[in-house]
């Protein structure tokens, strides 16, 4: 017995210090009563007295976190025995198909530290740390633990990780030597390697193509749609394809012609725009038919003696000919194969079907987003959306995951070549992509996925997607991602960058050292369970130990997680074997 209890207040116990062994903080003691097993923690000690913070029950041999009741001033506290420390960790209720180790306990270091599999992976799963503090050697180790099980192979599990550094392929590629049922998938972002990271361009919905183009006003939204709706007509190269250009272009010049402008101007401009936008049936040598004779189009637009175009009705009542007034348009679904240069042709035929030509506030909000079409098809990123093989949504996904002709459990998509800013849109996309899969899956919840985030930071931000399209899809996943089997993994060195929204739903944490005061404070409103208590033991880890506590674990312990093997590529640079 290690002393009486003289006082409780709140969630903690002061009791009488009997005991010379000073080594006993951060112990886990019982504290017995008639019919009560409460397990405490010791977070102080003084000459006088033990300070012992509560944390949970032990009911049925299992232990409770969190408190039911409190004890009486006559219950008895001790340390806990082996076997009460066994079932403390639940090293007990090991199962080969439910249970992951992790590492072992700091404190206990003969008691190694299983996590519930379910728990972990079914749920949001947070790691956060600083740089250099064991944070992506603690990721690779944590699968390599999943994936070199003896007794049970997750041949049916699906992780993406967005890889911001090229770090993990070293950690991961010669799975299959350990496992042969197990596959890694590589995708690189150097657009010469012959694992290109692409996406169909056709695979992208609306909200994808706005996050591609960088749409920052609301109002840009239906210029976007227009486009993609006008794609998928003008692709077929028909008749049909052709009313609808000649529509949209007569369109555009009858405007001109009712805007007001001078006749100079407006001959000016048909010319303009007819040089540029033009089919077989209505372009500037188009003829004209008058009773008795026909002129080309362009002849009609003459200004005469007196400065007036003198055939101006005659070129209205022809263009209005061309006018649908019925143009029913629809958006193109998966099975609608198109390129970044049709997409760029039909956004022209958008732009002046919006109205570009006598609206400079359209034409500023259009015209830069055109802009920002084509400088990606002018660039490397349009390799990013090149096929030559047709895809729906479900033949891409079993491209993504299946190497050499089998399923792979591991898809590494590096992103180390390509600046943050486009790093960021394709990682949306791709997130978006994958969370549509699982959402739209024949049987809810078959095909989990978990999304491993490195360098979360970078992506996981509240930016201003919510105010253009309504959501976040990292907030999206982070809310409704456990209905369809979409969960996050998020690692961050700043969490204080990320999304307070997805921070906030996430239930399992694997805190490495953290020092900065920003990030701890920002961390601690938002995570359960964290105290004055959690928040020094954080900044005083060492490397490669780690806080965890989350629905995966049944309270908050110090696991030393074992070195990954392989590492992944995240050492430092050795500053005195370099220079010296």
């Amino acid at each position: 017995m290690l002393g009486n209890i003289i006082d409780i207040e709140n969630y903690y116990l002061t009791i009488i210090n009997n005991n010379s062994n000073n080594l006993l903080i951060n112990m886990y003691v019982k504290i017995l009563d008639a019919t009560n097993f409460y397990v405490g923690e010791i977070v102080n000690i003084k000459n006088e007295t033990i300070k012992i913070k509560l944390m949970g029950e032990i009911i049925n041999n299992k232990f409770i976190y969190g408190l039911s009741n409190k004890p009486s001033l006559n219950a008895k506290v001790s340390l806990l025995s082996q076997e009460e420390i066994k079932i403390l960790f639940g090293i007990n209720n090991y199962t080969p198909n439910n249970s992951l180790y992790l590492g072992k306990s700091a404190l206990y270091q003969d008691y190694p530290i299983y996590l519930n599999i379910n728990k972990l992976f079914a749920n949001h799963l947070v790691i956060l740390g600083n740089t250099g503090s064991g944070k992506s050697c603690g990721v690779a180790r944590l699968l390599q633990n999943l994936f070199y099980k003896k007794d049970a192979s997750p041949e049916h599990s699906t992780f993406f990780i967005i890889d911001a550094y090229g770090e993990y392929q070293n950690a991961f590629s010669k799975i299959d030597f350990v496992n042969p049922n197990l596959k890694f998938k590589y995708y690189d972002s150097d657009t010469s390697s012959t694992n290109f990271l692409k996406i169909p361009l056709w695979l992208l919905s609306l909200d994808d193509i706005c996050l591609l183009l960088e749409v920052n006003n609301k109002n840009q939204i239906p210029i976007v749609e227009k486009a993609l709706k006008l794609v998928k007509v003008f692709i077929k190269e028909d008749e049909e394809s052709n009313k609808y250009k000649n529509s949209i272009i007569a369109r555009a010049l009858l405007d001109i012609f009712i805007n007001g402008k001078s006749p100079s101007q407006i001959r000016d401009q048909v010319f303009s725009v007819l040089s540029r936008y033009n089919t077989k049936e209505l372009n500037l040598n188009t003829e004209v038919y008058q009773p008795g004779y026909t002129r080309p189009l362009k002849q009609c637009l003459m200004i005469d003696n007196t400065g007036k175009l003198k055939d101006m009705e005659l070129v209205i009542e022809f263009l209005q000919k061309y006018v649908l007034e019925d143009l029913e348009l629809s958006m193109p679904d998966e099975y609608t194969t198109y390129t970044l240069d049709d997409l760029l042709y039909a956004f022209d035929f958008a732009l002046i079907d919006e109205g570009i030509l006598n609206n400079d506030r359209v034409y500023e909000l259009a015209n830069e987003l055109r802009v920002r079409l084509a400088s990606i098809v002018n660039s490397e990123y349009s390799k990013f959306f090149e096929f030559e093989q047709a895809f729906n949504k479900e033949d891409f996904f079993n491209e993504l995951t299946t190497e050499n002709g089998e399923k792979a459990q591991i898809i590494n998509l590096n992103l180390a070549n390509i600046n943050d800013r486009f790093a960021k849109v394709i990682t949306k996309i791709y997130c978006k992509f994958l969370f549509d899969y699982g959402k739209y899956v024949a049987k809810r919840g078959t095909v989990p996925i978990n999304i491993v985030l490195e360098e979360a930071h970078r992506y996981v931000q509240h930016d201003n997607d919510i105010d253009i399209l309504g959501y976040n899809i990292f907030e999206r996943i982070a809310k409704e991602g456990r209905k369809y089997a979409v969960m996050l993994v998020l690692v961050s060195q700043r969490p204080s960058e990320l999304s307070q929204t997805v921070l906030s739903q996430c239930s399992n944490f694997l805190i490495f050292k953290i020092s900065h005061p920003t990030d701890l404070e920002y961390i601690r409103p938002m995570i359960p369970y964290i105290d004055e208590e959690m928040v020094e033991k954080i900044k005083n880890l060492q490397v490669g130990n780690a806080l965890i506590f989350g629905n995966s674990f049944t309270f908050p312990t110090i696991t030393k997680m074992d070195i990954a093997s392989p590492t992944p590529s995240s050492n430092s640079c050795d500053i005195a074997s370099t220079w010296f």
